[in-house]
């Protein structure tokens, strides 16, 4: 046993350390005394205590806040408790809560050994899935992005494939998804003669600098105009332009953009030359662009020839395996930011994360870490360290409204009835629909076939 393991006794008197002291443990145990319960954490942390072993004889209240408190501190650390005489319930009780083990007055030494053997195995083995699941997580990073559900694997394969292809991208997702990461990805692996990315956002711009910020001008083409200013097209000729929040572009610059992507050339605001440009334009957007080229907001010949690859980014809440290691990966990085040493999220609020809904996707789940990291006085994240909107965050039940016929014979009916019904909810997007139902989109075809719903 090469792993040293700390043993803290917390007693008022000396009974208990003596006879553990003198029970001939494993040699790689270190023993440690205290008297009191109080202000035991900062010994706890300065000296790596792994298992505390304490007397509940005195006051079981006391002991039980005594729990609470120390895996509040450390969710790994084993508390071991001693007493004379404990009910089943209060055993049961103190299990429940965290505690590892308890063993009955008088202590026998072979129990007590055996105790520690099975408490120190346990210690190992989590250790060894720690270091397992470290080398697992590099396996689920690409181009920094991470994610190991079949969602974000389909991602990372597509990203793959379209990057070696000077084409059109348009990427889509809620925001806070991820959609900036995908175009430096493409970009990483892209094979453009000019390594270069140039991102424009669209929602940062004023509706009557577009033209002038996309495309440049030329001296004394307006007040102000001084010298002549190349555009971000310009910028980014051989290289790459990321478009994020397409859906924002105004319908005058719309047309201007067309062009560019058709005859790969602009003009300047104030010139009367045309200027070739080669550039791979990536576009993202939060919007529903198919439903903006209905109602006239985007233009329909637009979206088809910046939509020749869509890459379509998951909600958070629709990848719940993808929080663990999104979770991992954001602590360590504010461990050498804020130079903490948090060793990871409680139990509580791990669970909490998994049902909350994530309606900032990443973004919001970094930024709660972010400021849990902070905040945080102990060696894991607990929900007291989180905001309190998700303290006090509690699931919805119904997430779709649906009244179905009071009567229905088969279950066939029902599902017919239910698609009919979550097709009308998502004003017939079959992506939507089919990430609600958690299947393909081949699947929902052939449903709609086999129930021969119009859609």
């Amino acid at each position: 046993m090469n792993i040293i393991m700390n043993l803290l006794i917390i007693d008022e008197d000396l009974n208990l350390y003596d006879l553990i002291k003198g029970s001939s443990l494993p040699r790689n145990y270190v023993i440690y005394f205290s008297k009191s319960h109080d202000d035991v954490f900062s010994f706890i942390e300065y000296n790596n205590i792994h298992v505390v072993i304490t007397d509940l004889d005195s006051d079981k209240q006391k002991g039980f806040a005594l729990l609470r408190r120390l895996k509040q501190f450390d969710a790994l650390v084993d508390v071991i408790f001693v007493a004379e005489d404990l009910s089943h319930d209060d055993v049961m009780s103190l299990i429940n809560k965290g505690a590892t083990d308890y063993l009955a007055k008088p202590i026998q030494l072979n129990v007590l050994k055996q105790t520690l053997k099975k408490t120190f195995e346990k210690r190992s083995l989590r250790q060894e899935i720690f270091l397992l699941e470290k080398k697992l997580e590099k396996k689920y990073v690409f181009q920094e992005m991470i994610g190991k559900s079949p969602y974000m694997l389909d991602v990372f394969s597509l990203i793959e494939n379209i990057s070696k292809y000077f084409t059109s991208v348009l990427i889509t997702g809620e925001t806070g998804t991820g959609k900036e990461m995908v175009a430096r990805a493409i970009h990483n692996l892209s094979h453009t003669e000019k390594r270069i990315l140039v991102i424009c956002d669209c929602v940062s711009i004023p509706e009557n600098l577009f033209e002038s910020e996309l495309f440049g001008y030329k001296k004394g083409a307006f007040t102000g105009a001084d010298k002549d200013k190349e555009g971000l097209f310009e910028e980014a000729h051989k290289g790459i332009m990321f478009l994020d929040e397409i859906g924002e572009i105004p319908p005058s610059i719309q047309a201007k953009l067309l062009r560019v992507l058709e005859h790969h050339q602009f003009r300047p605001l104030g010139s009367n030359k045309n200027k070739k440009v080669e550039v791979k334009v990536i576009a993202a957007t939060s919007r529903n662009l198919r439903e903006c080229t209905k109602n006239g907001t985007f233009r329909e010949d637009l979206f088809h020839r910046l939509n020749k690859v869509e890459i379509h980014l998951p909600p958070l809440r629709k990848r719940p395996e993808d929080i663990p290691l999104l979770a991992r990966s954001f602590l360590n990085r504010f461990n050498k930011q804020f130079s903490k040493k948090l060793r990871g999220i409680s139990r509580q609020a791990q669970k909490l994360f998994l049902k909350y809904e994530w309606p900032g996707n990443i973004r919001e789940l970094e930024n709660v870490l972010e400021s849990a990291a902070m905040l945080c006085k102990k060696e894991f994240i607990d929900i007291s360290d989180l905001p309190k909107y998700l303290q006090d965050y509690t699931p919805s039940k119904a997430k779709i409204p649906f009244i179905g016929r009071e009567q229905l014979s088969t279950l066939d009916e029902l599902e017919k009835e239910y698609i009919a019904h979550l097709l009308k909810f998502t004003n017939n997007n079959l992506r939507k629909a089919a990430n609600i139902l958690d299947i393909s989109r081949t699947t929902l075809y052939n449903k709609l076939k086999k129930y021969n719903i119009n859609h």
